[in-house]
């Protein structure tokens, strides 16, 4: 069923990686369950989740990557299951040795710890990426910037044009007003939040950005403007293996929303 879905070039990738002799890379993945959870991302890309690891930043670009590049994100899986790492645009992702022979306790599926470890390490020069590390190092490896960001925008998703909106003191709904054209016109966004508040769980007396996500679409900003008069803003986000709506009063909004990472073709 799931190869009547997908793209002739997709189910003939997937056939080659099936057929392939090349051994693994990594020291705890077994290929038939990485091929299975693969197949289930094919199918329905909520699927990756970024688990009890701190990985939102590029567990946002992989959920892009698998929902918009099905056959750019085969080729990757395959790539750093055989070889341990994969091209980007203009750069080589490698992880390394310590990395590919971490123990099983991954703290999450086999399939997506391959890929976002693989990123996270990339950007991580002093703090080590260690599946079974306390909670603290896990939290201070795991912390993803703007630029890494746009760096992973650029090199895994392969978009030319990649910019940040900032917006800790201002600028919110220009922000949201051009992840909508952006969104429209086939690019992606990628937003920076205090999750627990804006997600309506606890209100932060002192906010801080601490999570990443994906813009699907569907913004709505009342009137489209931006006036003293309390408003309505709701969008659609891919956060924690979920399609979520944020939907929240303009005061709230602005409060726990930081900026935005956006990518286009051109």
């Amino acid at each position: 069923m799931l190869s009547q879905t997908l793209a002739p070039t997709v189910r003939t990738a997937l056939v080659k990686f099936e057929e392939s002799s090349s051994p693994s890379a990594w020291k705890c993945l077994d290929k038939n369950l990485l091929l299975a959870q693969i197949k289930l991302r094919l199918q329905d890309p909520f699927q990756v989740n970024q688990g009890k690891q701190i990985f939102c930043g590029p567990a946002a670009i992989l959920f892009e990557l698998v929902r918009t590049q099905p056959l750019r994100y085969l080729e990757i899986c395959r790539s750093i299951y055989e070889t341990g790492g994969f091209e980007g645009k203009s750069v080589r992702f490698k992880a390394s040795e310590k990395l590919r022979h971490s123990e099983c306790r991954l703290r999450m599926n086999p399939v997506d710890w391959m890929i976002l470890s693989t990123l996270r390490e990339s950007e991580n020069r002093f703090l080590p990426v260690e599946a079974d590390a306390p909670e603290i190092m896990r939290n201070l490896a795991g912390l993803t910037k703007s630029w890494q960001m746009k760096g992973w925008t650029k090199e895994v998703l392969g978009y030319s044009y990649v910019r940040y909106h900032n917006t800790f003191l201002y600028g919110e709904w220009e922000a949201l007003k051009e992840a909508r054209e952006v969104i429209a016109s086939g690019g992606v966004a990628f937003g920076l939040i205090t999750s627990q508040s804006l997600f309506g769980k606890e209100l932060s007396f002192l906010p801080s950005p601490n999570h990443w996500l994906s813009i699907m679409g569907n913004i709505s900003i009342q009137d489209d403007e931006w006036e003293e008069d309390n408003k309505r803003i709701s969008l659609d986000v891919y956060s924690w293996g979920q399609k979520l709506q944020i939907d929240q009063d303009e005061s709230l909004f602005e409060d726990y929303f930081w900026g935005v990472v956006l990518g286009t073709g051109d």
